[in-house]
């Protein structure tokens, strides 16, 4: 996803200009691959979603941040509940100061956030966004 949003941002190659009866199966099919990876890995998504509006329904990277909220936010609630009923949530008793330190920091950043969004434009954004997932990408594949 990383190259291809890079591809695409650089290049003269556009992202895919499909027709709506196209973009509707796809949709759902990636939106049900997404969620079920986000509630395997217990993530919100966003970096599944974001690559894809922006890939598979040429959207701005700002505005498929912003779908890509509305998207998480009931992809999450389902997560959390199903999280809930099993018992995975017992390990954050152990890590409540873990918790609260990363949800204020959370909070905070998400706040500044969304004071910067004006700020930076999409050419910032988007290869910034390439260079999290390859980051991202390297790290899973290290890890034992």
């Amino acid at each position: 996803m990383a190259v291809a949003l890079v591809v695409t941002h650089t290049t003269t190659l556009d992202t895919l200009a499909l027709p709506l009866w196209v973009q509707i199966p796809s949709g759902v099919a990636a939106g049900f691959g997404i969620g079920v990876v986000a509630a395997i890995m217990g993530v919100a998504g966003g970096e599944l979603l974001i690559p894809t509006i922006v890939l598979l329904f040429g959207e701005d990277i700002k505005t498929a941040g912003s779908l890509s909220l509305l998207v998480s936010l009931p992809t999450m609630l389902v997560a959390f509940a199903r999280y809930s009923r099993d018992g995975s949530f017992a390990v954050l008793r152990g890590n409540l100061r873990f918790t609260l330190v990363m949800v204020a920091g959370s909070v905070a950043g998400a706040m500044l956030g969304g004071l910067l969004l004006g700020v930076f434009p999409a050419l910032v954004l988007t290869p910034a966004l390439a260079v999290i997932l390859l980051v991202s990408a390297v790290k899973l594949a290290r890890h034992d």
